[in-house]
């Protein structure tokens, strides 16, 4: 699950804390930062986070005011209050917030935010595609990939591609809408910008303590593997 992240708050070092410490999480993409709710309220609107990591004593309009005027939106965000501040728990509450983090910041708190984060972010079951085909814009063709054929799925800047045996396709999917529909084949995400095909993983490379890659059936590329993920991807792969 991709979670886009933005972290207000008027004090730099407290969002470089915060940044630091949700790089250790790789579903968290940090999208934007904002030192007021006004600045905040722009990027909300054109970058459509899922969550807010909030500070609520700033300047000008705070934290629980902000959040509460996102109450009006038809989809709003997530809120994650990060303060100094005690006295906000039940407005906090008030706001449907899912958690609650005092300065300074616990690693162990956090990894227990983004959770429940994870539990009211989880999408609702779906059914497969009737076809089980992804459709692909090519110039003036559709083209219909079936998801056996595809080694791997990443996102690089804003754009996600698809890549096969047969060649790479450009996608106006996310890679949190392709993960979705294909949750019902073989693919495991392996990184915060990569899903791929475990059927056609030949290799996982350990490169030192920290560092993995994988190697895909008829590719030359080496996937990067997040630590995080090499547990659980060693389990799915091995009997």
């Amino acid at each position: 699950m991709e979670i886009r992240a933005v972290i207000i708050d008027d004090e730099p070092l407290s969002r470089q804390e915060l940044l630091h410490l949700l790089s250790e999480h790789p579903d968290i993409q940090v999208i934007g930062e904002a030192q007021s709710a006004e600045k905040a309220m722009e990027m909300i609107l054109t970058k459509e986070p899922d969550v807010l990591f909030l500070d609520i004593e700033m300047t000008g309009m705070n934290g629980v005011e902000l959040a509460e005027t996102l109450q009006n939106m038809k989809k709003p965000p997530a809120i994650i209050f990060a303060t100094a501040y005690q006295d906000y728990a039940v407005k906090a509450f008030r706001v449907e917030a899912v958690d609650y983090l005092l300065k300074p910041f616990d690693e162990k708190q956090l990894a227990q935010a983004v959770n429940r984060l994870k539990m009211r972010l989880k999408p609702a079951e779906v059914k497969p595609p009737s076809t089980g085909r992804l459709a692909v814009q090519s110039e003036d063709r559709i083209i219909y990939l079936e998801p056996d054929e595809l080694l791997y799925v990443y996102r690089e800047g804003r754009d996600t591609f698809l890549v096969s045996e047969k060649g790479m396709y450009p996608t106006k999917l996310s890679l949190k809408e392709l993960e979705q529909k294909l949750k019902y084949y073989s693919f495991f995400r392996v990184h915060k910008g990569y899903l791929v095909n475990i059927k056609k993983v030949e290799e996982l490379v350990s490169w030192s303590t920290n560092v993995f890659e994988l190697k895909v059936r008829n590719s030359q590329k080496l996937i990067p593997v997040s630590r995080n993920y090499v547990k659980e991807l060693r389990e799915t792969l091995e009997l």
